[in-house]
């Protein structure tokens, strides 16, 4: 019998599992617990401990919201209750070797929900990869902004743990050299937004980038006019110290409330200059210090030109967000578009070009290609074109495999091709979105291109180029396609055109 994995760390020595053969370390702290004096603060380093600290069992999460999520879908959230929640977890295949590439993964959840628990990284450690999952502050807790110098904690902790990574992963067999930084939706966003920040040079050589490329942000004004929203809907003065005295479920319910109300009404002061900056009450603000300018812009002007980008969609992103919720159905030709409007888009010529490129798609489907396009894949282009221009690689795919649930509704919505990714077709969980039967050849596809990018920076396809522009489409007959959405593209280029972007 395996006797139970003991590191040292420069906190402290801590006690993990071997399972499978993967040494698996679970709960392990990275900064102190953002409660006390601490809550609405930078983070602060773990304070050291004696003895062997057991880091066998997921530590805690941070608080969030009840999402209120559809039954098939609700094992997608898990927590544990706890202050001590800014932790990681460490896969690692093997403690006695050196040098190997390791992946550090920031969870979705829009910002304000999810965790590190969802995340098995056993299938990584399997293929030589050291893999870290990290948990950091969410919601208001994570990202209030008031211009009071303090600004974007929740960036702040990704940072704290990948400096935790820098100084403590080669006692687990990773390589601190050699870190590729991905994750998906909100933590795709955040991680490209990691791009941006001083504080994170240096701290990792790639990044992936699922759905997201660092575009939902919002201006200082943006964020304080939030915050006064939030302040008068909780009867407390807008003040850091008077936020970090109310209950976090008070907080998070009064966030709740606000966030809808902006739904129902769209409010003006809340455009961030992106196409699809859609309404989250809360999102990293480029605050001119902590986050001194939008990715976009940093990126263009030659910052982060030593990282190496893999980032894309999928085909149907937006009907995870319709579909479960049976709102597919309900929209109509206006509800389509006001969201063009919302986006900026010339409500005519968009039209002609969806209904010239989708011409079965009923109002549902095509606001769900709208979310695709203003939220993740323009987004991803732009990104990926202003990489390139920099002289450094960007490898852009798109994720087409139509799941079978919800009576085939659900198509290749957002979030499904995380468990491709993970090889984790065979974890229950994940059947509620991928349906009894995926196709397993699809996974280890999408599984090895991510660790090849990790391993060295090449995921098996060519590079993006301003002239055939390929991407890589997996389905389950995985190929290159050059340039495949040309005249979506050529509509969101006339846009940044005209606002002179």
């Amino acid at each position: 019998m395996t006797a139970n994995p003991v590191v040292r760390t420069r906190a402290g020595a801590v006690r993990g599992l071997v399972i499978d053969g993967v040494h698996v370390f679970r709960g392990v702290p990275y900064a102190q617990p953002p409660v006390g004096a601490l809550r609405q603060r930078p983070p602060r380093p773990a304070e050291p401990w004696d003895g062997v600290r057991e880091a066998t069992s997921f530590g805690p999460t941070a608080p969030q919201p009840d999402f209120g999520m559809p039954e098939e879908l609700s094992g997608f959230y898990p927590t544990v209750v706890g202050d001590d929640y800014l932790n990681l977890n460490v896969f690692s295949p093997d403690l006695g070797r050196a040098g190997l590439p390791v992946m550090v993964w920031v969870h979705g959840g829009g910002f304000d929900g999810g965790s590190s628990i969802l995340y098995d990284g056993r299938r990584f450690a399997r293929d030589g990869v050291v893999f870290v999952s990290v948990n950091y502050r969410l919601g208001v807790e994570g990202f209030l902004a008031l211009g009071d110098g303090i600004a974007n904690l929740g960036l702040l902790d990704q940072v704290a743990a990948l400096e935790w990574v820098r100084d403590n992963i080669a006692a687990f067999g990773g390589d601190p050299d050699n870190v590729t930084v991905f994750g998906e939706s909100a933590g795709a966003m955040c991680t490209a937004t990691l791009l941006a920040m001083p504080a994170a040079r240096g701290l990792f050589r790639r990044v992936a980038l699922q759905s997201g490329a660092g575009n939902l942000v919002q201006s200082l004004d943006t964020a304080r006019h939030v915050a006064g929203l939030l302040a008068d809907e909780l009867g407390i003065g807008p003040t850091r110290q008077e936020f970090a005295q109310v209950p976090v479920e008070r907080l998070f319910a009064a966030q709740q409330r606000v966030e809808r109300r902006l739904a129902e009404r769209p409010d003006p002061r809340r455009w961030c200059g992106e196409p699809g900056a859609r309404v989250h009450l809360v999102q990293p603000t480029v605050d001119g210090d902590v986050l001194p300018s939008t990715t976009l812009d940093a990126v263009r002007a030659g910052v982060a030109a030593d990282v190496d980008v893999l980032l894309g969609s999928n085909a149907e992103e937006g009907r995870l967000s319709l579909v479960p919720f049976g709102a597919l159905d309900a929209i109509g030709d206006d509800d389509v578009e006001t969201a063009m409007r919302s986006y900026g888009l010339p409500v005519e010529r968009a039209w002609s070009v969806y209904r010239a490129t989708h011409p079965d798609a009923g109002p549902g489907d095509v606001l769900a290609l709208l979310q695709r396009d203003w939220y993740y894949r323009a987004p991803a282009h732009r990104l990926a074109e202003a990489v390139v221009r920099r002289g450094r690689s960007a490898y852009l795919y798109d994720f087409a495999w139509r799941s079978p649930q919800f009576g085939g509704a659900l198509g290749a919505c957002h979030f499904l091709e995380v468990p491709f990714v993970f090889d984790l077709l065979d974890m229950p969980l994940f059947s509620a979105i991928t349906g009894d039967a995926p196709p397993q050849a699809l996974a280890d596809a999408m599984h090895t291109a991510w660790v090849a990018f990790a391993t060295h920076g090449d995921p098996g396809w060519p590079r993006y180029d301003l002239s055939t522009r390929p991407v890589q489409r997996f389905d389950s007959e995985s190929r290159v396609v050059e340039d495949p959405a040309p005249e979506e593209r050529r509509l969101w280029e006339d846009l940044d055109i005209a606002r002179g972007s």
